[in-house]
Protein backbone atom coordinates (compact mmCIF):
# COMPACT_ATOMS: atom_id res chain seq x y z
CA UNK A 1 0.00 0.00 0.00
CA UNK A 2 1.39 3.40 -1.09
CA UNK A 3 0.63 6.54 -0.13
CA UNK A 4 1.94 10.48 -1.33
CA UNK A 5 4.20 12.23 1.13
CA UNK A 6 3.76 14.19 4.21
CA UNK A 7 6.03 17.52 4.45
CA UNK A 8 9.26 16.95 4.55
CA UNK A 9 9.88 19.19 7.86
CA UNK A 10 7.39 17.51 9.96
CA UNK A 11 8.87 14.10 9.12
CA UNK A 12 12.56 15.11 9.37
CA UNK A 13 12.04 16.96 12.65
CA UNK A 14 9.52 13.53 14.03
CA UNK A 15 12.61 10.83 12.60
CA UNK A 16 15.09 12.87 14.92
CA UNK A 17 13.03 12.58 17.76
CA UNK A 18 12.54 8.78 17.11
CA UNK A 19 16.09 8.83 16.85
CA UNK A 20 17.10 10.44 19.71
CA UNK A 21 14.58 8.26 22.21
CA UNK A 22 16.04 4.81 21.00
CA UNK A 23 19.92 6.41 20.99
CA UNK A 24 18.73 7.69 25.04
CA UNK A 25 16.28 5.24 26.35
CA UNK A 26 17.77 4.96 29.32
CA UNK A 27 17.32 8.94 30.36
CA UNK A 28 13.60 8.20 31.45
CA UNK A 29 10.20 7.22 30.65
CA UNK A 30 9.15 10.94 30.17
CA UNK A 31 11.01 10.34 26.69
CA UNK A 32 9.43 7.84 26.02
CA UNK A 33 5.53 9.13 26.15
CA UNK A 34 6.74 12.44 24.54
CA UNK A 35 8.34 9.73 21.50
CA UNK A 36 4.86 7.72 21.61
CA UNK A 37 3.04 10.79 21.34
CA UNK A 38 4.61 11.86 18.31
CA UNK A 39 4.60 9.15 16.43
CA UNK A 40 0.39 8.60 17.22
CA UNK A 41 -0.23 11.98 16.13
CA UNK A 42 1.99 11.85 13.00
CA UNK A 43 -0.28 8.61 12.18
CA UNK A 44 -4.07 10.29 13.02
CA UNK A 45 -2.80 13.17 10.83
CA UNK A 46 -1.94 10.61 8.00
CA UNK A 47 -5.69 9.28 8.40
CA UNK A 48 -7.67 12.20 8.59
CA UNK A 49 -6.60 13.31 5.26
CA UNK A 50 -9.18 10.43 4.71
CA UNK A 51 -11.46 10.40 7.60
CA UNK A 52 -12.38 12.43 10.62
CA UNK A 53 -11.99 10.48 13.84
CA UNK A 54 -12.98 11.53 17.13
CA UNK A 55 -10.80 11.40 20.24
CA UNK A 56 -11.96 7.91 21.22
CA UNK A 57 -12.44 6.48 18.11
CA UNK A 58 -8.45 6.98 17.20
CA UNK A 59 -7.66 6.44 21.26
CA UNK A 60 -9.14 2.64 19.98
CA UNK A 61 -7.54 2.58 16.97
CA UNK A 62 -3.92 3.50 18.06
CA UNK A 63 -4.12 1.04 20.91
CA UNK A 64 -3.83 -1.55 18.04
CA UNK A 65 -0.15 -0.35 17.02
CA UNK A 66 3.24 -1.15 18.17
CA UNK A 67 6.46 0.65 17.61
CA UNK A 68 9.27 -1.19 16.19
CA UNK A 69 12.81 -0.37 15.07
CA UNK A 70 14.83 -1.69 12.37
CA UNK A 71 18.29 -0.92 12.01
CA UNK A 72 19.71 -0.22 8.36
CA UNK A 73 20.18 -3.50 6.17
CA UNK A 74 17.62 -5.34 8.28
CA UNK A 75 15.17 -8.00 6.91
CA UNK A 76 11.55 -7.10 8.34
CA UNK A 77 10.98 -10.03 7.31
CA UNK A 78 12.18 -12.72 4.51
CA UNK A 79 10.67 -14.77 1.67
CA UNK A 80 9.04 -18.20 2.92
CA UNK A 81 8.81 -16.30 6.75
CA UNK A 82 5.27 -15.24 7.90
CA UNK A 83 4.06 -11.95 7.79
CA UNK A 84 1.82 -11.22 10.87
CA UNK A 85 1.74 -7.30 10.37
CA UNK A 86 1.41 -4.39 7.92
CA UNK A 87 3.62 -1.58 8.49
CA UNK A 88 3.06 2.45 8.95
CA UNK A 89 6.87 3.84 8.25
CA UNK A 90 7.33 6.67 10.78
CA UNK A 91 11.06 7.65 9.47
CA UNK A 92 13.55 5.46 7.17
CA UNK A 93 13.06 3.84 4.11
CA UNK A 94 12.18 0.43 2.92
CA UNK A 95 12.67 -2.02 -0.20
CA UNK A 96 10.26 -4.94 -1.33
CA UNK A 97 11.99 -7.38 -3.06
CA UNK A 98 11.24 -10.85 -4.61
CA UNK A 99 13.72 -13.59 -5.57
CA UNK A 100 12.70 -15.43 -8.66
CA UNK A 101 13.69 -19.59 -8.75
CA UNK A 102 17.14 -18.41 -10.42
CA UNK A 103 17.71 -16.85 -6.91
CA UNK A 104 17.65 -13.07 -8.50
CA UNK A 105 16.06 -10.66 -6.76
CA UNK A 106 14.02 -7.71 -8.46
CA UNK A 107 12.63 -4.27 -6.30
CA UNK A 108 8.95 -4.22 -6.21
CA UNK A 109 8.68 -1.01 -4.28
CA UNK A 110 10.56 1.25 -2.21
CA UNK A 111 8.84 2.55 1.03
CA UNK A 112 9.24 5.64 3.38
CA UNK A 113 7.87 8.53 5.15
CA UNK A 114 4.08 8.21 5.43
CA UNK A 115 3.81 4.74 3.20
CA UNK A 116 2.54 1.14 4.40
CA UNK A 117 4.18 -1.48 3.27
CA UNK A 118 3.72 -5.19 3.51
CA UNK A 119 3.35 -8.28 1.60
CA UNK A 120 -0.10 -7.92 1.28
CA UNK A 121 -1.22 -11.10 0.16
CA UNK A 122 0.80 -12.63 2.71
CA UNK A 123 -0.48 -10.87 5.21
CA UNK A 124 -4.40 -10.97 4.48
CA UNK A 125 -4.38 -14.43 4.26
CA UNK A 126 -1.51 -15.32 7.02
CA UNK A 127 1.04 -17.36 4.61
CA UNK A 128 4.29 -17.32 3.90
CA UNK A 129 5.61 -14.45 1.99
CA UNK A 130 6.87 -14.64 -1.39
CA UNK A 131 8.82 -11.48 -0.67
CA UNK A 132 11.12 -9.63 1.52
CA UNK A 133 10.95 -6.11 3.12
CA UNK A 134 14.15 -4.85 3.74
CA UNK A 135 15.80 -1.68 5.39
CA UNK A 136 17.74 0.93 3.05
CA UNK A 137 17.96 3.15 6.01
CA UNK A 138 17.52 3.07 9.95
CA UNK A 139 13.72 3.06 9.86
CA UNK A 140 11.52 3.32 12.82
CA UNK A 141 7.45 1.84 11.94
CA UNK A 142 4.08 1.26 13.67
CA UNK A 143 2.77 -2.16 13.13
CA UNK A 144 -0.91 -3.72 13.53
CA UNK A 145 -1.81 -7.14 13.72
CA UNK A 146 -4.33 -8.92 11.27
CA UNK A 147 -6.11 -9.47 14.47
CA UNK A 148 -6.02 -5.31 15.12
CA UNK A 149 -6.71 -4.23 11.42
CA UNK A 150 -10.10 -6.66 11.89
CA UNK A 151 -10.86 -5.29 14.85
CA UNK A 152 -11.01 -1.44 14.25
CA UNK A 153 -12.86 -2.11 10.95
CA UNK A 154 -15.45 -3.89 12.40
CA UNK A 155 -15.42 -1.34 15.62
CA UNK A 156 -14.81 1.82 13.65
CA UNK A 157 -16.34 1.33 10.15
CA UNK A 158 -15.08 4.75 8.28
CA UNK A 159 -11.87 3.31 8.89
CA UNK A 160 -12.60 -0.01 6.20
CA UNK A 161 -12.91 3.48 3.61
CA UNK A 162 -9.63 4.43 4.46
CA UNK A 163 -7.78 1.33 4.25
CA UNK A 164 -9.37 0.81 0.55
CA UNK A 165 -8.63 3.75 -0.05
CA UNK A 166 -4.62 2.72 0.87
CA UNK A 167 -4.99 -0.30 -1.27
CA UNK A 168 -6.32 1.43 -4.27
CA UNK A 169 -3.37 4.47 -4.31
CA UNK A 170 -1.25 1.04 -4.07
CA UNK A 171 -3.03 -0.40 -6.75
CA UNK A 172 -2.46 2.16 -9.15
CA UNK A 173 0.81 2.80 -8.27
CA UNK A 174 1.41 -0.89 -9.30
CA UNK A 175 -0.15 0.02 -12.43
CA UNK A 176 1.62 2.71 -13.70
CA UNK A 177 5.45 1.12 -12.89
CA UNK A 178 4.59 -2.02 -14.90
CA UNK A 179 2.98 0.76 -18.05
CA UNK A 180 6.08 2.11 -17.12
CA UNK A 181 8.15 -0.70 -18.05
CA UNK A 182 6.24 -1.30 -21.00
CA UNK A 183 8.35 1.54 -22.06
CA UNK A 184 11.41 -0.12 -24.15
CA UNK A 185 14.22 2.91 -23.68
CA UNK A 186 15.47 3.11 -20.47
CA UNK A 187 15.77 6.70 -20.36
CA UNK A 188 12.15 7.12 -20.65
CA UNK A 189 12.05 4.69 -17.43
CA UNK A 190 14.74 6.64 -15.95
CA UNK A 191 12.57 10.40 -16.70
CA UNK A 192 9.26 8.69 -14.90
CA UNK A 193 11.18 7.37 -11.86
CA UNK A 194 12.95 10.97 -11.77
CA UNK A 195 9.35 12.65 -12.07
CA UNK A 196 7.23 10.33 -10.30
CA UNK A 197 10.24 9.98 -6.79
CA UNK A 198 12.45 12.84 -7.25
CA UNK A 199 12.46 12.64 -3.14
CA UNK A 200 13.77 9.15 -3.69
CA UNK A 201 16.56 9.80 -5.83
CA UNK A 202 19.51 11.07 -3.13
CA UNK A 203 18.46 8.45 -1.02
CA UNK A 204 19.03 4.93 -2.95
CA UNK A 205 22.57 3.97 -4.35
CA UNK A 206 22.74 4.01 -8.31
CA UNK A 207 23.07 0.26 -7.94
CA UNK A 208 19.79 -0.16 -6.13
CA UNK A 209 18.35 1.99 -8.60
CA UNK A 210 19.32 0.57 -11.59
CA UNK A 211 18.29 -2.99 -10.48
CA UNK A 212 14.61 -1.20 -9.68
CA UNK A 213 14.93 0.52 -13.42
CA UNK A 214 16.09 -3.18 -14.91
CA UNK A 215 19.44 -1.73 -16.60
CA UNK A 216 23.25 -2.21 -15.50
CA UNK A 217 24.68 0.45 -13.21
CA UNK A 218 26.58 1.62 -16.93
CA UNK A 219 24.03 2.82 -17.79
CA UNK A 220 21.90 4.62 -15.32
CA UNK A 221 25.45 6.34 -14.64
CA UNK A 222 25.44 7.08 -18.67
CA UNK A 223 21.87 8.38 -18.34
CA UNK A 224 22.72 10.43 -14.86
CA UNK A 225 25.05 12.45 -16.94
CA UNK A 226 23.24 13.13 -19.36
CA UNK A 227 20.52 14.88 -17.68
Amino acid sequence: MKISCMGTDSISSAGSVLRRFYICSNQGMARYFTTKNISLDILRRHIERIVTLTDEEFSLISSHFTAQQFQKKQFVFRPQERVPFVYFILSGLTVLVHLDDNGQEHILSFAMEDWWETDLGAFLHQRHATMGLYCLEDTAMLKLSLDGYNTICSRVPKMERFFLAKANGGHIASQQRILSFQMVDAKLRYQWFLERYPFLVQRISKTVLASYLGVSRETLSRLSRSR
